[in-house]
């Protein structure tokens, strides 16, 4: 298992073992890193010194003073000196506390985002299917900035108010315990204001959160259809459908923001009324000789940190629990088992391309239970081509999607060189494999980037024999930069048929053993599908391939065309044996003449 599997297995377990409690969760997220974070602890004490430090020095300097003894001089200079001397070690302590902190809090970012997206590249084609992509986008950027922020706030400002507060009481107990006690019970009034506003934050940034991943979702599925949509004059329901959209974003965020609102004003009302007790308090205990009147800034001082501290607390909790429904957000992906298992199955090391279908069945397992494919029985030999034909729906890509591996059937098996699929590593299957799919995928890059796509190592002389044969020297030749030119964010500086023919070279330098061709010339047109029928009749030669085709005129070359109506085969021979029979596929190529 290599180091990024393990780090995936890794935030999983963390996950699977702490999903009843987010707290434990995080915590466990930076196991491996507590010494680390016991290093920053250490430079935190050390560089915040002076915060704890100055108001016992302002407190001598008061008392000294009134006292006006003969020493008054070399005292302040001794608390000078001392002041100086912390405040300036707080530079380079702070330094290495925030690298201690951003080491630990980068590798659980990074790790976080790297095992969402190594769980979305195995999580099956059907979930994909089901849960849209801006929702997805919005997990792996925003929820795993939202646990970066938690942790942040939690390193940063949780764990020093809990210490300032845990110093400034253990420093006033030294002085003075009857004070001390007074100010222990301001804790649970922090306690009981979280406690009331808990319910309300937590459900708020539930549905916050739900309807950011729907607006991101629609978002997407907007940018998307803007040529669909300007093509006819539909741009102002796409707004619409948008900003009713932002109408619920905006509502849900403008009462979790008064929820906000609420619980930081009850907060500070109430922790400023108990500073002005305190320092009624504190006054009346110097007036009755009971403390020294250079300790009234002193305690005052140390229960203004107190009250800042927790009311800082109070402040961030609306984070922290924004920080935690996002850990629930990404524990969505983390913890489906709807994954394609490869591991301890059979590693395919070679493979001919002779393929068996016995008995195949199968449905997508939904309340529909009529099967896609029923009874589906087919033996294909090495380097043979196959044609699937038939109206829409009747199951021709579901059978390409069983080749791939992206279904398993449901009854039946399929063989691959007397392998059953069931039991063998799709991945080292797949390495034999390229598909040339209906609406080509291309991404921003360059036309070798595209065409060399996972396979780096290509010497220069193969590149170009792959773009003759594809039939894109000509087109290629025409650019400035050849090989090198931009094809922009899919390929939308390029035509169709362009766009196919540079699949149809990024199938072919893989010198696959098996070829999936997906309606790849259904909407081109007679000059572009002419280049590509050429490029393809090289591409499919001595390789055993698969046709889903709507086209009749482009499979006459097949060994063999297999008709297909609601799942089944109906049909089967060559293009010139199913004409003579004057059945399904006769019907079919009447009514495209």
């Amino acid at each position: 298992m290599s180091n990024e599997e393990q780090k995936q297995k890794y935030f999983e377990d963390l996950f699977i073992n702490g999903n009843k409690s987010r707290f434990k969760t995080f915590i466990s997220l930076y196991r491996g890193n507590y010494g680390k974070l016991g290093i920053a602890l250490i430079y935190y004490l050390i560089k915040h010194l002076p915060t704890w430090i100055l108001p016992i020095v302002t407190a001598n300097i008061i008392t000294i003073i009134s006292s006006q003894s003969e020493d008054d001089f070399s005292s302040l200079l001794i608390n000078f000196i001392l002041v100086i001397v912390l405040l300036l070690q707080n530079i380079p302590f702070n330094a290495l506390h925030t690298k201690q902190v951003s080491l630990c809090v980068r590798y659980v970012e990074a790790g976080l985002r790297s095992s969402l997206v190594r769980k979305l590249q195995q999580l099956s084609i059907g979930y994909h299917q089901e849960l849209k992509s801006g929702k997805l986008q919005s997990k792996v950027l925003r929820d795993v900035e939202a646990i970066e922020f938690l942790s942040r706030q939690t390193m940063l400002t949780l764990i020093p108010i809990i210490i300032n507060v845990m110093v400034s009481i253990v420093i006033i107990s030294f002085r003075s315990l009857l004070v001390a006690t007074f100010f222990v019970f301001l804790i649970p009034i922090a306690t009981i204001l979280i406690t009331a506003f808990k319910k309300n934050i937590k459900k708020g940034n539930n549905e916050f959160r739900k309807e950011i991943e729907t607006m991101s979702s629609k978002v997407s599925e907007m940018v998307q259809m803007i040529p669909i949509t300007r093509a006819h004059g539909l741009e102002n329901i796409e707004i619409n459908k948008i900003d009713h959209q932002l109408e619920k974003v905006e509502k849900k965020g403008f009462k979790l923001d008064m929820i906000t609102a609420y619980f930081g004003a009850c907060s500070w009302v109430s922790f400023q009324i108990f500073s002005v007790v305190c320092l009624m308090f504190t006054a009346y205990l110097a007036y009755n000789g009971n403390i020294p009147v250079g300790d009234i800034v002193l305690y005052q001082t140390y229960f203004t940190t107190i009250i800042n501290q927790i009311s800082n607390m109070a402040n961030i909790y609306p984070n922290i629990a924004k920080g935690f429904e996002s850990i629930d957000s990404v524990t969505e992906i983390l913890l489906v088992n709807d994954i394609e298992k490869n591991n301890g199955k059979k590693k395919l090391k070679n493979i001919k391309g002779q393929f068996v279908f016995d008995h195949v069945s199968f449905n997508y397992g939904n309340n529909n239970d009529e099967d896609v494919i029923k009874g589906f029985d087919l033996r294909v030999n090495e380097g043979e081509t196959i044609a699937f034909v038939g109206e829409s729906g009747a199951g021709k890509s579901t059978l390409l999607n069983l080749i791939v591996g992206f279904c398993q059937p449901t009854e039946g098996n399929i063989l691959i060189d007397d392998y059953n699929m069931n039991e063998i590593d799709f991945r080292s299957f797949r390495k034999y494999i390229s598909v040339v799919p209906q609406n080509n995928i291309l991404f921003s890059g360059t036309i070798r980037d595209n065409i060399m796509y996972g396979i780096p190592n290509i010497k220069e002389e193969e590149i170009k024999k792959v773009i003759q044969l594809s039939n894109l020297e000509t087109f290629i030749n025409e650019f400035p930069n050849g090989l090198d030119t931009m094809v922009g964010e899919q390929g939308n500086t390029l035509s169709g048929g362009q766009k196919q023919r540079i699949a149809i070279a990024r199938a072919m330098i893989r010198n696959p053993k098996i070829i999936l061709l997906d309606e790849a010339t259904s909407a081109l047109d007679n000059i572009s599908e002419y280049k590509v029928q050429k490029a393809m009749k090289a591409l499919v030669k001595n390789r055993t391939t698969f046709i889903v085709a709507h086209r009749l005129s482009t499979i006459r070359d097949a060994d063999r065309i297999i008709v297909m109506k609601k799942g089944s085969c109906v049909e089967k021979g060559t293009y010139e044996e199913l004409i003579k029979k004057k059945g399904e596929f006769y019907n079919m190529q009447k009514l495209q003449a």
